[in-house]
């Protein structure tokens, strides 16, 4: 079952796309491609410009060029090298990733006075062996072509296996690094709210007792006022003689 599954995720993984987009003279283009350790990427490009005068895009003049960088998981630059306006880049991938291709034309425009169109079809592992060369070139027979492309393939399923290992122990490391994060966030949380509370509850406190406090300074006040007033009235009635 799990060669099966690493057998359907590497045909769809191997099947070369094919794709063109448009970028100004001066503009750069980049795209990620995941690739497993030890695999070989081919990139053939076309690279056309708006012709304003018959209105659609035609191929592009011989000043015209293509600057292609490649970077790896790491940041490393694996190619970094400018080709003809038309034709092909290939590189081998060390580290299992994340790959950034990047495309720029190599024109000297200080702005985008023109359009371009470029055709960029990229092939990974199997799919990017030209085996008719190589039957050419090793004078295979059928049979003994047909082998090689076969043990082509079990080794790169070998290393997409190894490639999705990789990432699903990427991920469960992560995941345990976020959920501790997570775990102690709420500790913390928790703590913080503990010392609010019994900090609000001293404060209650306080304050209860400041009221209660005050409540006896008014009762006293107001008794000590009442028995004022009653004594000096009494006083007031005696020097007139009315008690």
């Amino acid at each position: 079952m799990a060669f099966l599954t690493a057998l359907v995720t590497l045909c769809i993984l191997q099947q070369s796309f094919a794709l063109y987009f448009h970028i100004g003279e001066t503009e750069r283009k980049c795209f990620i491609e995941e690739i497993p350790d030890e695999t070989m990427v081919v990139g053939k490009y076309k690279v056309q410009a708006y012709d304003y005068n018959v209105k659609d895009y035609m191929p592009a003049h011989q000043d015209i060029g293509m600057h292609v960088d490649i970077t790896d998981p790491d940041g490393k630059t694996i190619l970094s090298r400018t080709y003809a306006a038309e034709g092909r880049f290939t590189f081998t991938s060390h580290t299992a990733g994340e790959h950034v291709i990047c495309l720029n034309s190599n024109s000297s425009a200080w702005f985008n006075t023109g359009q371009l169109r470029v055709h960029l079809d990229i092939s990974v592992g199997e799919e990017a062996v030209d085996y008719q060369q190589v039957q050419a070139k090793d004078k295979l027979t059928e049979l003994q072509l047909r082998v090689r492309q076969l043990l082509d393939q079990v080794e790169q399923i070998t290393k997409e296996q190894n490639y999705q290992r990789y990432r699903e122990e990427r991920f469960r490391t992560t995941s345990e690094s976020t959920n501790q994060r997570v775990l102690w966030w709420s500790i913390a949380q928790t703590l913080i709210l503990l010392v609010r509370e019994e900090r609000f509850r001293d404060t209650s406190d306080s304050i209860e007792q400041r009221v209660w406090l005050w409540a006896v300074i008014q009762s006293v006040a107001l008794l000590a006022v009442g028995l004022w007033q009653a004594f000096h009235l009494r006083s007031f009635f005696i020097k007139r003689k009315i008690v």
